[in-house]
């Protein structure tokens, strides 16, 4: 094969600790990021954006929220996407609601503009998902769908996870003001642009 050539990802060179660390650092960058777009009242996409939307209108614990909504997107990984993903998955999703329900004790803003909370915000859920996803796990719900997708049909996860962010977080239109909700859609789109950028078949070599 020419050094020019693109080559097929390979995860088999990961170990146990490699996925390991990868499963926390993901997990703590999400949190951080979810916690970030918490503080400042704004919404995110997928999963976490549905959890949002239910905490905000009924005043449930966010954590909580996140990991209920996401156990029956298992079932399918289990079966399209294997065992392995499944549970690194889970073990994600567990991570990510720990961290999140823990955050607030341990993490204060006394200042944090809106924009400046979605754009960062948006960089660190998204350098999080690139972490799982590089090590064959995610945070459930439409990453799983999105992962499938790009191993079946060869679409874009970021453009997957952008269209669909942008979705859930324009269904919030009565629960958060104009402007917060444009600042909601700026982190959507920088989760997505960090993943489309970053996650394509063939440029990451697992190594």
């Amino acid at each position: 094969m020419s050094p020019m050539e693109p080559q097929s990802p390979d995860t088999t060179s990961h170990t146990w600790l490699d996925d390991a660390v990868a499963l926390l650092t993901g997990a703590l960058f999400i949190a951080l990021g979810i916690t970030m777009f918490a503080h400042a009242g704004l919404l995110t996409g997928g999963v976490a954006g549905i959890a949002f939307l239910l905490s905000y209108a009924t005043g449930a614990n966010l954590a909580w929220c996140f990991f209920l909504i996401n156990l029956p997107f298992f079932v399918m990984a289990w079966f399209r996407l294997g065992p392995e993903f499944t549970l690194k998955s889970f073990a994600a999703v567990a991570l990510v609601s720990v961290f999140t329900a823990w955050a607030p004790k341990v993490v204060r803003f006394a200042l944090l503009n809106p924009w400046l909370a979605a754009v960062l915000g948006g960089f660190s859920v998204g350098v999080g998902l690139l972490a799982l996803l590089r090590h064959r796990a995610s945070v459930g719900g439409v990453v799983i769908v999105a992962q499938w997708l790009q191993q079946s049909r060869g679409i874009s996860v970021g453009k997957v996870q952008m269209g669909v962010d942008l979705v859930v977080v324009l269904a919030a239109l009565t629960l958060v003001s104009p402007m917060k909700l444009l600042a909601s859609v700026l982190g959507a789109v920088a989760i997505g642009l960090v993943l489309a950028l970053n996650h394509k078949p063939g440029r990451y070599l697992g190594v």
